[in-house]
């Protein structure tokens, strides 16, 4: 039942923004040289590896580890990259792979392939049996500011407590700390 319903909402999703979709992928190609996607490698349902697009907002040659690890990751950032990670636009071309099967809209934020801390984690406490989401529990309790044991605990409490209601419950309080741009730090 979940899969069917991400599949109609990411349809939905598609046709409802695919000119804002156009419109970014537009700014992001006018505004730095490169492509407009980028493509990470993430660890998806049972540990394996899958690649997620973005729409790109760091510039060619950043380091491919998680933001916080980076010296400064503003200067890594495109003219239009700190809008588009505090508006949550770069993380749209995701609906790609929740259309895929890769992801859902709800479930634990797919790790970076190299996160092996957060992995293991994860792993230790069932978490990876889970389809990774577009947003999750985690997400909509501090996203960008929780170390990695807090995050892994609250993916737990997803696995443990996970139903329609409460999916639909992270989607609403999802739309609203989007538009606050709550727990965005780059």
């Amino acid at each position: 039942m979940k899969r069917l319903i991400d599949l109609f909402l990411a349809l939905l999703a598609l046709l409802v923004l695919a000119l804002p979709l156009l419109l970014v992928a537009l700014a992001v190609r006018l505004t730095s040289p490169g492509p407009v996607l980028y493509w990470s490698d993430r660890v998806g349902k049972n540990n394996s590896i899958f690649s997620m697009p973005k729409f790109r907002s760091m510039r060619i040659g950043t380091p491919a580890v998680a933001t916080h690890l980076l010296a400064n990751p503003d200067t890594y950032l495109t003219p239009i990259g700190s809008f588009l990670r505090k508006s949550s636009l770069d993380e749209l071309p995701q609906l790609w792979s929740i259309l895929k099967g890769d992801m859902g809209f709800v479930g634990p934020r797919p790790a970076l392939f190299n996160q092996h801390d957060l992995v293991a984690l994860r792993t230790a406490q069932g978490v990876h049996t889970l389809v990774p989401g577009l947003t999750g529990w985690a997400q909509i309790h501090g996203r960008d500011e929780l170390p990695i044991p807090a995050k892994v605990a609250l993916d737990a409490y997803y696995l443990q407590h996970r139903s329609l209601a409460l999916d639909l419950r992270i989607l609403v309080l999802t739309f609203f700390k989007v538009l606050r741009r709550d727990g965005v730090t780059h």
